[in-house]
């Protein structure tokens, strides 16, 4: 089984991160995506919250990978100085960066909490097929 992220991002900004199994979102388009998952849910799941660092406004607050329990915090003012972040705060809105923008801003927030990015392993070779059945003669 294999798992990637899709992402969805919405003309006025914000953005949806959604679990493609086995590449099953693959052949979805945005807009059909966008229907599937509702802009509302987001704002259901999270409420607004301020920094916990500076008490200003977040750009962006997220859960971490799963059963972490870290909640990954974007400030614009506490966070200016992390490349990963830096380079998130100021990003441009383009649905082809965005994955990677995550990826690194995870990377560099979990990192803080002593986490560490496990090495992507390649998938094992498979193994070669059996040889056919010879009959045996007529039947």
């Amino acid at each position: 089984m294999s798992f990637t992220w899709r992402y969805l991002v919405r003309p006025d900004g914000p953005f949806s991160r959604i679990g493609n199994i086995n590449g099953s979102l693959d052949d979805i388009t945005d807009e059909e995506l966008a229907r599937l998952h509702p802009a509302d849910r987001d704002e259901e799941e999270q409420p607004d919250r301020p920094c916990s660092r500076c008490g200003g406004d977040l750009l962006l607050y997220w859960h971490g990978p799963l059963m972490t329990g870290v909640w990954m915090e974007l400030c614009s003012a506490c966070d200016a100085h992390r490349p990963a972040a830096r380079a998130f705060i100021r990003w441009y809105r383009d649905p082809k960066a965005l994955p990677q923008l995550f990826e690194d801003w995870e990377t560099e927030t979990m990192h803080a909490y002593g986490w560490a990015r496990a090495p992507q392993l390649a998938p094992p070779e498979s193994p070669a097929p059996p040889p056919g059945l010879t009959p045996r003669g007529r039947g």
